[in-house]
């Protein structure tokens, strides 16, 4: 059976954690931060956790 190749824009976006979760980035704190609040983009900078429903496809993107 031959290797599965890594996905090139999964590996860019995840990270896994020492206890196998994955870590990735909040979306809309690129552009357009004039309209939201301090509090909110603060929020946005800081990780999140990838939902345990999406973590099986995650893992096959990232060929683990």
């Amino acid at each position: 059976m031959p290797k599965i190749k890594t996905n090139s824009g999964a590996k860019k976006r995840f990270a896994l954690t020492g206890t196998g979760k994955i870590k990735r980035k909040h979306a809309f704190k690129s552009h357009i931060l004039t309209k939201k609040t301090k509090k909110q983009k603060r929020n946005l900078t800081k990780t999140g956790l990838v939902h345990k429903a999406d973590e099986k496809n995650i893992k096959t993107l990232l060929g683990l």
